[in-house]
């Protein structure tokens, strides 16, 4: 079971990955917009998804030890 929570893992974060750079794309439209706030709100969010990322990776490698 370890290999295909590992596998499954590998996934979400790479899917984790995929909808923070999306987030990023959009933070970065709103950046030099009246709508500064909006950014601001979207960067956290990025760095929130990072922080999970980052949480899954550990999980992943406590899998595989």
């Amino acid at each position: 079971m370890p290999g295909s929570d590992s596998a499954l893992l590998s996934s979400i974060s790479a899917q984790v990955e995929d909808i923070s750079k999306r987030v990023t794309t959009l933070a970065e439209s709103y950046g030099s917009t009246p709508d500064s706030a909006i950014a601001a709100e979207l960067y956290a969010a990025e760095r929130a998804l990072l922080n999970a990322r980052r949480a899954l990776e550990r999980a992943m490698r406590s899998i595989n030890s």
